[in-house]
C-alpha cells in the first residue's frame, strides 16, 4: 500500500460514506476501503472521529459502536478545507488571484457562472 497524500484518506473515507446506503461503522469504512486489511482499524477510527469534530460527518450510537454518515458529501470536504486554507492567509486577494489565474478555461467558466447565480 503506497503513502496517502495529506487529506486523501478523509476524501476516501467521505466518498465511501456518500456510496452507502446507510450509515457504517468504522469496519465497513475500512472493509470497503481495504478489503485485504492493510488499512489498520484504528486508523479508520481516528479519521472518522476527525470528520465528525469537523461536522462533516454524522455519527450516532448503534449499539457499542458508532455509525458514521456524509450528510455533505466529499465536496464539502474540500470546501471546508479550501475555506480553512484561504483564511489562514492575509492577503486573500492574491491567494484567490493566484487560484483562478490557474484554473483552467472550463472551471473557470463554471466559477464565473456559479458566482453569478
Amino acid at each position: 500500500m503506497s503513502r496517502r497524500r495529506p487529506g486523501q484518506l478523509e476524501t476516501e473515507i467521505m466518498t465511501v460514506l456518500g456510496a452507502g446506503d446507510r450509515p457504517m461503522t468504522p469496519g465497513e469504512v475500512r472493509d470497503r476501503l481495504e478489503p485485504s486489511g492493510e488499512l489498520s482499524y484504528s486508523t479508520v477510527v481516528t479519521t472518522l472521529t476527525r470528520l465528525y469534530e469537523k461536522g462533516s460527518a454524522s455519527r450516532h450510537r448503534d449499539g457499542r459502536a458508532f455509525r458514521y454518515g456524509a450528510p455533505h458529501g466529499p465536496a464539502a470536504l474540500v470546501a471546508d478545507r479550501m475555506t480553512r486554507l484561504l483564511s489562514d492567509e492575509a492577503d486573500r486577494a492574491s491567494v484567490l488571484r493566484r487560484f483562478v489565474g490557474n484554473l483552467d478555461a472550463k472551471d473557470e467558466q463554471l466559477l464565473r457562472d456559479l458566482l453569478n447565480e
